[in-house]
């Protein structure tokens, strides 16, 4: 099975029933590249979580929504993508609060980062979304979910009022209208956006992102 075609098969599960993008640590000379995807922009914050190689020639940025099912359905088409491109890939999530109960998750994504259990309570919100997150739900039942995930709620819920953790949220808020964020998933590679969405629209601009560095000196 060649890697288009396992992407595909992934995609066409878990998109299946989303009718659109509400959506886990490039043609252009290095430089530019270099530039597209530097830190400390609205692309890119220092703390924003990352999965993958810190020196990964292709960095994917996706804005997403811990309450919202397309970023649900994507959540393993992005992982399958960077296994497709060993040591080519590496993830930045940035947030984008744009259901009622996501700004409680985010906090607990954030508190679970101070544990070192963010990946793992990340894949436990998602895989409770149905749970937690519909529209007009009281999103407590959030904290019981990163909890089983193994989150020491108690001091998290300490965590969740410190200025560290209401800055991230400011400034990922910020930064979604500063580039224009206006639904999840948002991906852009390399600095580019995915203008046309999609699984395989994704993987296709990955795709040529490393095709483009394959023969660009690394320092």
């Amino acid at each position: 099975m060649n890697r288009r075609t396992l992407v595909l098969g992934v995609a066409a599960v878990a998109v299946a029933g989303f009718g659109g993008a509400t959506y886990f640590v490039t043609g252009n000379t290095k430089s530019e590249a270099v530039a597209a995807v530097a830190e400390d922009t609205p692309l890119i914050r220092p703390y924003s979580p990352i999965f993958g190689p810190a020196d990964a020639p292709v960095t994917i940025v996706e804005f997403f929504d811990p309450a919202c099912e397309a970023c649900r359905a994507f959540h393993p088409i992005v992982k399958q993508i960077m296994e497709a491109f060993p040591g080519k890939v590496r993830v930045v999530l940035r947030y984008a609060a744009f259901h009622p109960p996501s700004a409680k998750a985010i906090t607990i994504l954030e508190t679970a980062r101070l544990q070192n259990l963010f990946e793992p309570v990340l894949e436990a919100l998602f895989a409770a979304q149905p749970r937690w997150a519909p529209h007009g739900r009281d999103p407590a039942s959030a904290w019981d979910v990163a909890a089983k995930a193994g989150l020491n709620v108690g001091r998290a819920r300490d965590d969740a009022k410190t200025p560290d953790i209401v800055a991230v949220l400011n400034q990922d808020a910020a930064d979604v209208t500063t580039v224009g964020v206006s639904q999840t998933p948002t991906f852009f590679v390399n600095g580019k956006p995915l203008t046309d969405f999609g699984a395989q629209q994704l993987f296709d601009l990955v795709e040529s992102e490393v095709e483009a560095t394959r023969d660009i000196p690394r320092d």
